[in-house]
């Protein structure tokens, strides 16, 4: 019997047992820690890489899937006609996106390839209507249609409370992060078009907090909000459960998620790093 089969990559954060329940096809990304490669959700779990990452000789490195990869699962799951949906991680952080484009061309099986846009919860969130609307027995079309909207209405703070790893890894110079040292600037940064764009640099983390708040306020006013997810990477103290306090202070009632940030997300924001993010109707 034919079905959609929906595949994704190890950055959403999505558990194992959602994964499991539902029948996701997780293609892990892998890192490299000094001289030793681990696989992302295999041998390397997001809570113990900062350990890992902390004590390596130089910034861990991360791989997307090889197109091979995709396509032998896309092959598998497509042999009795299936289609599917693979739905992955911001084009405009990792090759993955492109990797799966890739082996979609190369593979006979039906497939539509999505770029979410976004990571963490940003990705768990469309991955989630994906798997609702694919069990109520809709098409393809309508699910990515659905995805569209969902994009369209969400948005994603990442908060750095360092930024050693950015200049390590190249993506910032060194003047700049001394000089945000100096100040203490905890730069936040949105990822509203697929990159992260600095958009505050609040010198404190109640500073931050106060902007994600007002940002929250703002956005979704007058709306229904649907989701809220936190990911951290050993910033629950500083920022997340303050954040979670203040939110509650607003008078939003409705879950918030939490999570360790993926070991891919925590290669380039460093220690102490949280992404903040919600949709709304």
């Amino acid at each position: 019997m034919t079905q959609i089969h929906i595949v994704t990559d190890s950055t959403c954060d999505l558990t194992d047992a959602e994964i499991k329940k539902h029948d996701i096809h997780m293609v892990p990304l892998s890192v490299q820690i000094d001289d030793k490669t681990y696989t992302d959700r295999v041998n390397l779990q997001p809570d113990t890489f900062i350990e890992l990452m902390n004590k390596a000789e130089n910034l861990p490195k991360s791989s997307q899937p090889a197109p091979g990869v995709f396509k032998e699962i896309y092959d598998e799951l497509g042999k009795d006609g299936s289609q599917i949906i693979s739905i992955h991680m911001t084009g405009g952080m990792s090759g993955t996106y492109q990797s799966a484009c890739q082996a979609a061309e190369m593979s006979d099986s039906n497939v539509t390839v999505v770029d979410s846009r976004y990571i963490a919860f940003g990705l768990a969130f469309q991955i989630r209507e994906a798997i609702r609307l694919r069990d109520a027995g809709a098409s393809v079309e309508e699910i990515v249609a659905s995805l569209n909207q969902i994009r369209e209405n969400t948005r994603l703070f990442v908060v750095l409370d360092t930024l050693e790893n950015m200049v390590k890894g190249g993506r910032i110079g060194k003047g700049k992060a001394v000089v945000s040292s100096l100040l203490n600037i905890k730069p936040i940064g949105h990822l509203d078009i697929g990159e992260v764009t600095i958009c505050a640099k609040p010198r404190s983390h109640k500073q931050v907090v106060k902007f994600l708040i007002s940002e929250f306020e703002k956005d979704t006013k007058g709306k229904v909000v649907k989701s809220v997810g936190i990911s951290h990477a050993n910033s629950l103290d500083t920022l997340a459960n303050p954040l979670i306090e203040q939110l509650r202070a607003t008078g939003y009632n409705g879950d918030v998620e939490m999570a360790f940030t993926s070991p891919v997300i925590s290669t380039h924001t460093g220690e102490g790093a949280m992404g903040f993010v919600y949709f709304t109707e």
